[in-house]
């Protein structure tokens, strides 16, 4: 049936016959045994990955670590009260502003 001058679609059925070229299958199949080579050697790669020992941490490099993250804390700290120290300096202006405007 031809439709605007164009061909109408086939439906799918049982009896529907598909055109792909033995090039087309074999460069399907190659791509399918890759993908499962691949699979299978990531499960390999994981499972010997799951046997080693954990790696052990020196003292020095948890001591330094453990440095680090307390001077981080107290940075964090000496923001937050410079913050605060801002947000009350704020608030006494805002105070002022207000208290003028009546």
């Amino acid at each position: 049936m031809v439709l605007n001058g164009q061909e109408e679609m086939k439906e799918l059925s049982e009896d529907t016959s598909l055109q792909i070229s033995v090039k087309t299958l074999i460069g399907i199949a190659v791509g399918i045994a890759a993908a499962v080579g691949m699979y299978y050697s990531l499960m390999k790669e994981i499972e010997v990955a799951k046997e080693l020992p954990m790696p052990t941490i020196s003292r020095t490099e948890f001591d330094l670590k453990d440095q680090m993250i307390r001077d981080a804390v107290m940075n964090t700290q000496k923001q937050v009260e410079e913050i605060s120290h801002d947000v009350k300096i704020i608030d006494e202006r805002l105070f002022e502003i207000q208290q003028n405007q009546k």
